[in-house]
């Protein structure tokens, strides 16, 4: 991850908090922030599986929403909005993802179905969905 955050750095991001191994043992990377990130840059392109929050602006709600569409992945989004009923059909039709959030991070929930689409994965674990991810289903036919 150090080297997706020193990358984007380095073609025009700018680290506004952590982006720096901590001297000592262990694992662990600090909470970072990058802003000014775009298109072509890891902090953009890439998932970012760690404590690293890549703030892409955009200039109104369509170019946000088709900025978040722009990507290979697909686990989740997020959307936060005052007007809860035009963000709910955001996330239903607008939002290319597993799961979608109104006004929340997104986060596994043993009651709800959790997975991505496209190169976030296939299939859905958790919830009754989940279950039939671990089942066979035998199809038997007579005529």
């Amino acid at each position: 991850m150090h080297e997706q955050v020193k990358k984007s750095i380095k073609n025009g991001a700018k680290c506004i908090l952590g982006g720096k191994i901590p001297k000592g043992k262990g694992a662990f990377y600090p909470a970072t922030i990058l802003t000014k990130v775009k298109k072509g840059m890891p902090a953009y392109d890439d998932e970012l599986f760690g404590p690293v929050a890549s703030i892409i602006t955009a200039k109104d709600e369509k170019e946000a929403i088709a900025t978040a569409n722009d990507t290979v992945f697909g686990l989740g989004s997020a959307i936060f909005t005052k007007d809860i009923t035009k963000g709910e059909q955001i996330a239903k039709t607008q939002l290319q993802a597993g799961c979608a959030f109104v006004n929340d991070f997104v986060k596994s929930d043993p009651r709800l179905p959790f997975g991505g689409i496209n190169q976030s994965g296939y299939g859905r674990e958790l919830s009754h969905f989940g279950i039939y991810e671990f089942v066979n289903v035998k199809t038997v036919y007579i005529k």
